[in-house]
């Protein structure tokens, strides 16, 4: 099979397509035929080998989301049952060997290319609003990176809450898909912080969602309201610099780091969160923005793209 290999942690160039021998899987395990696989930052600090939590060891093939068809069952799972999955390790492969309980079931009217683009930034825009900050009816919410595949998403989510969201994006075309999401007032990342004042009378938003990091997380917790929410859930310019808790005093702030895995930490609660995202695309109430498809062997491109903010919505691999 065709698969494309970490030769070495850094950058884009060290993703590599080469021929490996076809994997296999294990008690409770799937075998899948790729259909499309999912591109995220995290694929990007897995490449970089960024932090603990991506530390490796290459060569090793790169990517956890995707969807594609069974083609050895296990568990609740047979050959020829369509599924999704969000976390399997060597997803940008033909053939991926996927956790029969990490995977879920694809169900009719939503295609296996929305199925992989949807399942992780879905399911992370829906733990973000419902559970991180179960977003109210009225909140004033500022949303980064809001033409970003989450970003999208989340603006969705945000809105059918009833909150009004204040998007920032790097130029006037990411607004505009912003606004068609359902944003209410879209700026720049300049003195943004003055700005969501300004757009809320001096009170500042309820929760900051920020995906960007170093660049944006000062500034994100200025535009708080007394007692508002910081959830830095993404690093895409870096980790921030070491932050004194005391600072939060302040207004009394909360600052919170979630991650996917502790919000689908249980089969139920993984099942629950994508059923109800994979619902939402399924009748309509989702709208999934594929900005890019690439073949496999394109990965390197697909990650340029992605560092450098050319992109909008979710990358895909197709085989």
């Amino acid at each position: 099979m065709r698969a494309i290999v970490i030769t070495a942690n850094g950058g884009p160039e060290v993703l590599e397509p080469r021929d490996e021998l076809d994997p296999r899987p294990g008690a409770g395990q799937l075998l899948v035929e790729l259909a499309a696989a999912g591109v995220n930052f995290r694929d990007v600090y897995e490449r970089e080998g960024r932090g603990a939590a991506y530390k490796n060891t290459p060569p090793l093939i790169c990517g956890a989301e995707g969807a594609g068809t069974v083609l050895e069952g296990a568990g609740d799972f047979s050959p020829g049952d369509r599924v999704c999955w969000a976390a399997a390790p060597g997803s940008y492969a033909e053939r991926v060997v996927v956790d029969a309980d990490a995977a879920v079931p694809v169900p009719d009217g939503v295609s296996a290319e929305q199925a992989a683009a949807v399942l992780l930034q879905g399911m992370t825009a829906q733990y973000l609003c419902t559970s991180t900050y179960p977003v109210q009816d009225g909140d004033d919410v500022l949303i980064h990176a809001a033409a970003g595949g989450v970003g999208l998403l989340l603006t969705q989510l945000v809105k059918r809450r009833g909150a009004r969201v204040i998007a920032t994006t790097s130029t006037e075309e990411k607004a505009a898909l912003a606004r068609a999401a359902g944003a209410d007032d879209t700026i720049g990342y300049e003195r943004f912080g003055e700005r969501v004042r300004e757009l809320t009378g001096g009170r500042g938003v309820a929760v900051a969602f920020d995906s960007v990091g170093r660049t944006t997380f000062e500034e994100s917790l200025s535009a708080l309201r007394r007692r508002g929410h910081m959830v830095l859930f993404g690093a895409a310019s870096g980790a921030p610099d070491p932050y004194e808790p005391e600072a939060l005093r302040k207004g009394s702030l909360y600052l919170t780091r979630p991650g996917l895995p502790d919000y689908t930490a249980t089969r139920e609660e993984l099942l629950e969160r994508a059923a109800d995202v994979l619902g939402r695309v399924a009748g309509g109430e989702l709208d999934v923005r594929i900005g890019g498809r690439y073949r496999l062997a394109d990965a390197r491109r697909a990650h340029e793209d992605l560092e450098a903010r050319r992109t909008t919505g979710k990358l895909i691999l197709l085989p």
